[in-house]
C-alpha cells in the first residue's frame, strides 16, 4: 500500500466518534461538480403490500411496481406500517419513491443489523484495517475515503463490502468481531434475498415477461455496510458522502437508518429522501434499464454527510452471472419500440464499468444500438 493510500485510509478509519473530517477529505467548493441544488422533499410515498402479490390483487401490484420503475427509477419497501402512518402515505403524481409494506424483514432483524454495523465501525482502526485491501475482486473488502479523480472530490464514506450469496459459501469470511456480526448479517441478507426474488418476479411480469425471466439471470449478491461520520457544519459543503451515480446492478436494496442523507434526482432537482423506520429503498440499476429496453430508468442518487449524527446504511446489490446475456428480449422489441441496447454479457459490462465512470454515469452508452 502506498504512503498516500495509507494516509487516506487511516484518515477515514479514525472517523468514528470524530467531529471534524480529516483535512485530506475536504475539497474546495470550486472543485465540486455542478449539480442541481437540493430541495427539501415533501414526498407522498405510495404503499404497496407485497403480500398482495400472492392474492387476487397481484396484477394491480405488478402494475404499480412497473409504473414506479418507469417513471421514477426507484421505490421503497416498508416493513411495518402503523395505521396512522398508512393514512399519511399515498400514491400521488409527484411521488418520487414507492413504499411496500409486509416485505417480510422482521423489525428485530433490521435493528440487529444496524447494531452490529455500528459496533463494527466503532472498533479500533487496527481491527477494521484487517479487512482493507486494494484488490477489487476480494470476497470481502474494507473501502476507505478516496479521491474521486473524475469528479475531483473526496468521498467521505467507509464501507465493508462482501459477497453474501449463497450465505453458506461466504459467511466464514466475514468478521468475527463483533461476535454478533455473522449471525445478524446472515439473517438480514437471507431475508433480503427473498425480497429480491419476489420483487424481480413482479418486475418481470410488469414488462410482460415470464415471472422468472430476470431471476434466471441472477448470479452474485454483494452487500455493503456503509458508515458516514458526523462532521462540523463548516465541513458539510466540502465533501460528499457518495457522489451522484447510478447503480451498475439489476436492482439495489438499500436499508437506511434514521439519519437523513440520501438524495435522488427528480424532475431536475435533488430531493432529500427522509428515512422511514423499517424501510428499504429499491433502486433500478443500469442492467434493468437495459433489460427493459430503456423503459425503466436507472436514477441518479447521491449521499451527503450529516453535521449532527453519524449515518449508516446497508446496501444489497443484485447482479447477474458473468455469462448472463443482458439486453432487451425480443418480446419488448417491435417497429414502434426498436432495440435501444445490443445484447451483451455481464462480464463485458463489468469491463466497461471500470473504464467509464463519471458523475453522470454513461456506462451503458457503449452498448447502445447505432440506430438508438
Amino acid at each position: 500500500m502506498s504512503a498516500t493510500m495509507l494516509q487516506v485510509a487511516e484518515g477515514l478509519l479514525a472517523l468514528p466518534g470524530a467531529k471534524h473530517l480529516p483535512h485530506t477529505y475536504k475539497d474546495p467548493i470550486s472543485n465540486l461538480p455542478t449539480l442541481p441544488e437540493a430541495q427539501v422533499s415533501d414526498i407522498s410515498i405510495p404503499i404497496i403490500d407485497l403480500e398482495a402479490l400472492h392474492g387476487p390483487r397481484r396484477s394491480d401490484i405488478v402494475k404499480q411496481l412497473g409504473q414506479a420503475c418507469q417513471h421514477r427509477g426507484f421505490f421503497a419497501c416498508l416493513a411495518v406500517v402503523s395505521d396512522d402512518l398508512e393514512q399519511q402515505l399515498c400514491l400521488s403524481q409527484h411521488a418520487t419513491v414507492l413504499a411496500v409494506k409486509n416485505h417480510g424483514i422482521p423489525r428485530t432483524t433490521v435493528s440487529n443489523i444496524f447494531d452490529t454495523t455500528r459496533e463494527f465501525f466503532h472498533l479500533p482502526k487496527e481491527e477494521r484495517m484487517k479487512f482493507y485491501t486494494p484488490d477489487p475482486n476480494s470476497d470481502i473488502r474494507l473501502m476507505n475515503a478516496y479521491k474521486d479523480e473524475v469528479a475531483n472530490v473526496f468521498v467521505a464514506r467507509e464501507s465493508l463490502k462482501f459477497h453474501c450469496h449463497p450465505v453458506a459459501d461466504y459467511v466464514n469470511k466475514w468478521p468475527t468481531n463483533p461476535p454478533s456480526f455473522r449471525k445478524y448479517a446472515a439473517e438480514y441478507l437471507t431475508n433480503v434475498r427473498r425480497v429480491e426474488i419476489t420483487l424481480l418476479g413482479a418486475i418481470s411480469e410488469s414488462l410482460g415477461l415470464e415471472r422468472d425471466y430476470i431471476e434466471k439471470k441472477l448470479g452474485g449478491h454483494y452487500a455493503s455496510l456503509n458508515y458516514y461520520g458526523a462532521c462540523e457544519q463548516s465541513d458539510l459543503e466540502l465533501t460528499y458522502g457518495v457522489r451522484a451515480h447510478t447503480d451498475p446492478t439489476i436492482i439495489t436494496i438499500l436499508l437506511q437508518d434514521d439519519v437523513p442523507g440520501l438524495q435522488v434526482l427528480s424532475e431536475g432537482k435533488w430531493m432529500d429522501v427522509n428515512p422511514i423506520p423499517g424501510t428499504v429503498v429499491v433502486h433500478v440499476g443500469d442492467l434493468l434499464q437495459a433489460i427493459s429496453n430503456h423503459k425503466f430508468k436507472s436514477l441518479l442518487h447521491q449521499a451527503m454527510v450529516n453535521c449532527e449524527k453519524e449515518r449508516m446504511s446497508i446496501a444489497s446489490y443484485c447482479y447477474p452471472s458473468s455469462d448472463a446475456m443482458i439486453g432487451p428480449p425480443k418480446k419488448l422489441i417491435d417497429n414502434d419500440h426498436p432495440a435501444v441496447y445490443k445484447d451483451f454479457t455481464f462480464g463485458e459490462f463489468s469491463e466497461q464499468m471500470w473504464k467509464v465512470i463519471t458523475f453522470t454515469d454513461t456506462r451503458l452508452d457503449s452498448f447502445k444500438c447505432s440506430t438508438a
